[in-house]
């Protein structure tokens, strides 16, 4: 059964936030969210595996891309979504709700509604977001479809508080190896211990200061941190390998070959492998477009402090930010909740720009 793209942006956040859509998961609500929009008459749909595009075509001088990706993170026992409070403010709960299911929500009412708007809009739902850069959605649209992201501006619904984030911070994730010599445990002198020789590694990472960049009048916050570390085959086995997996989140100032530089520096002696690097991207708010957009939804812009897919569009040449419902400080935690107003806000001030941009 399609969703019901009349119902308020709210239910619809609920409805969608219901169907399990982890990375890797999500043909069952692309087929819905195809389904639901299809026999709208004003838009052209277009399927590329589990990622859909919906786009006017009333020949506007400017057109919009808007996009948000649907897939979450694992639940964690929390799904079904529920109704809550928190200091007196309603909240929908459940995963998703932050990141970024209310913003998709957000989009799918506005594209069944606006038959008529100021500029051409090309709306995209996407995949594999929450994964490795090689298998985003977005990423393989663009590689094999790029006419469809020909756009002026384009938006992002990621969770922003409702605010307007330009551009974002890119990342890198590397693992930084140490070597030894398995032995007995009880005859250690024999071996040599990979593990006790990736204490520099963590002296490193808890000595290193993260700079704090401006870009374009905004100040994005570095950082380079240890996400996950493994070694050792058994309890009586002195270990001959050590991995630490360390996540670098850079300013858009700085290019992926500089940030990968930067690491293997800071790393300098120990053997570095590069497994994932995405660029960022400039806030891309001195578009006369951007400032407009900026203007009318009455935001005070600030930066992204992750990673988005406005890169994608920044790489383009195509000036993006993130606008969507939801506190980002929430996005993966078991305890994520977005509140009613931030949906209903977000929506009221895309629609009132659309209509008259």
């Amino acid at each position: 059964m399609p969703l019901d793209l009349t119902a308020s942006a709210a239910d619809i956040t609920r409805a969608i936030c219901d169907i399990p859509s982890e990375s890797g998961s999500e043909a069952h609500l692309a087929d819905l969210i195809e389904e639901s929009i299809r026999g709208l008459h004003h838009l052209e749909v277009i399927r590329e595996g589990n990622t859909i595009v919906a786009r006017t075509n009333l020949g506007r001088a400017q057109r919009v891309a808007i996009a948000g990706h649907i897939d979450t993170v694992p639940i964690n026992g929390n799904v079904p979504t529920r109704d809550v409070e928190v200091d007196g403010v309603p909240m929908i709960w459940g995963r998703g709700t932050v990141d970024m299911k209310a913003g998709v929500a957000v989009q799918l009412k506005l594209a069944a509604e606006l038959v008529e708007p100021a500029v051409d809009i090309t709306w995209m739902w996407y995949d594999n977001e929450e994964v490795e850069a090689a298998r985003n959605g977005l990423k393989l649209l663009a590689e094999s479809r790029p006419d469809l992201f020909r756009a002026d501006f384009a938006i992002l619904g990621e969770p922003s508080n409702g605010e307007v984030e330009g551009g974002c911070n890119g990342t890198l994730r590397a693992v930084v190896r140490t070597t030894g010599v398995r032995a007995h445990s009880a005859r250690a002198w024999i071996g040599e211990n990979a593990i006790h020789r990736a204490a520099p590694i963590l002296a490193r990472l808890a000595e290193y200061r993260p700079r704090e960049i401006a870009v374009d009048g905004l100040d994005y916050r570095e950082g380079l941190n240890a996400v996950r570390i493994s070694g050792g085959i058994a309890g009586n086995v002195i270990p001959d390998l050590c991995e630490v997996e360390v996540n670098y989140r850079f300013a858009p100032s700085r290019s992926a070959a500089a940030a990968e530089a930067h690491v293997r520096n800071v790393f300098v002696g120990f053997d570095v492998e590069i497994t994932d690097v995405a660029e960022g991207a400039r806030p891309g708010l001195d578009a006369p477009i951007a400032q407009e957009f900026v203007a009318a939804v009455g935001a005070t812009p600030k930066p992204k402090y992750g990673w988005t897919d406005v890169a994608r569009f920044s790489a383009l040449g195509i000036p993006a930010v993130n606008y969507g419902p939801g506190d980002p400080h929430l996005a993966h935690h078991d305890e994520e909740r977005v509140p009613i107003v931030q949906i209903t806000a977000t929506e009221d001030g895309l629609r009132s720009w659309l209509r008259g941009a």
